[in-house]
């Protein structure tokens, strides 16, 4: 991998000492983009990510989550279809989801709970439930989700069921199964995407 290929991984990400191979290929890809796209130049070029992983959706198929710096991710949503569309060009067969770099903070223990007032309080952007929500949200981007359930199976097990917008059925209804694998392997969470049922509210 060029040089030039590398520096799309960001400095900060321990991927760019020993990028895997999916990460040398995403690295490479955006960069031929930029480089032979003339009207793709300026918006990829300020762009980084820290790491891509292969995730199997099932069927054989696999699809490529590619995680980057939350600061730089209105940087890619602006160009996120176009871009998503030119590397699954490339990657034939995989989808290609463009996800945020979030850490999850723990609560803070009981013990250190006396200390903790010197401390920061953890951002609510940083908890469990804000990062697996946010992670939702950019799987699917830039369809909107209009509606979130919380089904309990007989079994007492849990599925989150969202509705997204209608508009958007034709360009993604045949990413769905691999939006609800991606989302349930990062997060352990079982989850169905659908479109409104004609009735509902």
């Amino acid at each position: 991998m060029s040089q030039q290929a590398l520096n799309k991984i960001a400095p900060n990400s321990p991927s760019r000492a020993k990028p895997n191979e999916v990460e040398t290929n995403v690295a490479t890809a955006l960069y031929e983009l930029e480089t032979n796209v003339p009207d793709m130049r300026g918006a990829l070029r300020p762009l980084q990510f820290m790491s891509a992983r292969e995730i199997e959706v099932g069927h054989g198929k696999k699809a490529i989550a590619i995680f980057v710096p939350v600061p730089l991710l209105g940087g890619w949503h602006r160009s996120q279809q176009r871009i998503t569309r030119e590397l699954e060009k490339k990657f034939s067969d995989r989808h290609v989801l463009i996800i945020a770099s979030r850490r999850i903070l723990p609560r803070p223990k009981r013990s250190n709970r006396s200390h903790t007032t010197l401390k920061q309080k953890r951002p609510r952007s940083r908890t469990l439930t804000a990062v697996h929500d946010a992670i939702l949200t950019d799987l699917v981007y830039p369809v909107e989700i209009v509606g979130k359930r919380v089904r309990t199976r007989e079994d007492g097990s849990k599925i989150l069921k969202v509705v997204l917008d209608e508009k958007e059925r034709g360009g993604v209804d045949y990413r769905l199964d691999t939006y609800s694998e991606v989302y349930k392997r990062l997060t352990g969470k079982g989850v169905n995407f659908e479109f409104p049922q004609h009735g509902d509210a």
